[in-house]
């Protein structure tokens, strides 16, 4: 996409209708992220995402669950951004070595946590039948642990990340410095 389509937008350029959501990232995150400032070209994306996230967030998936489905969605649709970001909220919340790898590389082999493996495959199991799953998948996912809750929390994650994902890609948006160290290694 062409630079002026999307500009990096700051808290004085942005459409004032973008300004509060944008405030309340740096608030949050000390620094305004890239794709955010591209992102507020359209305010109402970036505030919807910014809201359907915080709730999900607030959703009874555990966060290592939640940071699998998200991965699995960004890996999935090859959002780079996304994935040094939530591959620095794995580490952050201790996930080991193996998992991140095994989800950063969509490696064909289970993660090294069963359950956490439950979720990747129920996730990609809502993806490839747009929601139609038969009853055997959600038997499996709900044999882990989870819940009937659970599995449409799934939807909700998905949704939420396949706005960001698609987002991010069509705005090409550049990797923030803080993130550099959890980069994906370029193809």
């Amino acid at each position: 996409m062409p630079a002026p389509a999307f500009p990096d937008h700051t808290l004085e350029s942005a459409p004032a209708a973008a300004r509060r959501s944008m405030e309340a990232v740096v608030n949050k995150q000390g620094h305004l992220p890239a794709a955010v400032g591209r992102l507020a070209t359209s305010p109402q994306l970036l505030d919807g995402f910014l809201k359907i996230s915080a709730i999900f967030e607030s959703t009874t998936l555990d966060p290592l669950s939640r940071e699998v489905l998200i991965m699995t969605i960004a890996t999935r649709n090859d959002c780079h951004v996304c994935v040094a970001m939530h591959t620095a909220k794995l580490t952050a919340l201790g996930a080991g070595a193996d998992l991140i790898a095994t989800l950063r590389e969509e490696k064909p082999l289970p993660l090294p946590d069963e359950r956490l493996e439950a979720v990747r495959q129920f996730t990609l199991a809502v993806i490839a039948t747009a929601g139609a799953i038969d009853d055997e998948a959600l038997q499996d996912f709900l044999a882990h642990g989870y819940t009937p809750q659970n599995a449409l929390e799934v939807v909700l994650g998905i949704g939420a990340y396949t706005m960001s994902t698609l987002a991010n890609r069509m705005v090409d948006a550049p990797m923030d410095p803080q993130l550099a160290p959890f980069a994906p290694a370029p193809m």
